[in-house]
């Protein structure tokens, strides 16, 4: 029986049992960004995945908000081209997609001749991870911590995190983790001086290479927002440097707003969402 906390069990009849670690602060019966894409991403790489193919790019559209139940996933190959092959993957409970997510791949080759413009990026100074299984959140002006409380503030953000499981007794791919992972950049681009009171209905992460461990940084680049509604985006990197973006939209919900401040949150289950 596996020991590492996981997001989900296996269940009997093929489906998963999600964990308390796949729940979010959002709500008490509600589950985790990070649960859902990272369900969605083992699914689709477990059945559609080849050596030769690099999933470059993600997107799960979190359209209900899943619950503490038996979940299921249907994988369909939409095209299985020479040098291009799309997925699909519904995330199911009680008989209905709760979150629906597509893959690209694109076949592996040489890079053409010339240089492009590559933007200027300062990755932050990593910390050395510990054996503590909390992740560490970073903002300008302030020192890396376990806990958000401190980065309540509206400097820019940064994440640095290993993760956990999707599924009990399995370590996650590389491909995994970092769309796992990803999914903070609503952490990074959504938290500000009252805490988080957007809800991403989304995730898009696009990938120039797989994550060389299980460490991922990310940090926010950009925050737009009007009439409630708020879009961002953030770099995500590991030791050798970026290699990815990650977006998300999101729309304002202040009802349930998470005001890191006013929380205690016990080792291990620190979900931010």
């Amino acid at each position: 029986m596996a020991t590492e906390p996981a997001h989900f069990t296996p269940a009997d009849d093929g489906g998963y049992l999600p964990t308390r670690f796949a729940h979010s602060h959002w709500g008490d019966d509600h589950l985790n960004g990070p649960a859902v894409v990272g369900l969605a991403s083992r699914a689709l790489e477990a059945q559609c995945g080849a050596e030769e193919f690099m999933p470059t790019r993600l997107t799960v559209d979190l359209f209900r908000a899943a619950r503490g139940v038996l979940t299921a996933v249907e994988v369909r190959v939409v095209r299985d081209g020479r040098r291009v092959r799309n997925a699909e993957c519904d995330v199911l409970q009680d008989g209905r997609a709760v979150a629906r997510a597509t893959l690209v791949q694109y076949r592996r080759s040489s890079a053409p001749p010339g240089r492009q413009w590559v933007a200027p990026i300062d990755p932050p100074t990593l910390p050395t991870p510990d054996d503590s299984m909390l992740p560490y959140i970073g903002s300008d002006g302030a020192d890396w911590t376990r806990s958000p409380a401190g980065h309540q503030n509206a400097s820019r953000k940064r994440f640095f995190n290993s993760g956990i499981s999707v599924v009990a007794g399995e370590k996650n791919s590389p491909f995994v983790q970092a769309a796992m992972l990803a999914e903070a950049t609503s952490l990074v681009t959504n938290l500000g001086t009252q805490g988080i009171g957007y809800i991403n209905g989304d995730l898009t992460v696009a990938l120039s290479r797989l994550p060389v461990d299980d460490w991922i940084g990310i940090q926010g680049d950009s925050h737009w927002a009007a009439d409630g509604i708020a879009v961002g985006t953030a770099t995500l990197f590991d030791r050798e440097g970026p290699f990815g973006t990650g977006m998300t939209t999101a729309v304002a919900n202040p009802a349930a707003q998470i005001d890191f401040t006013n929380r205690n949150f016990p080792v291990r289950e620190l979900n931010y969402e």
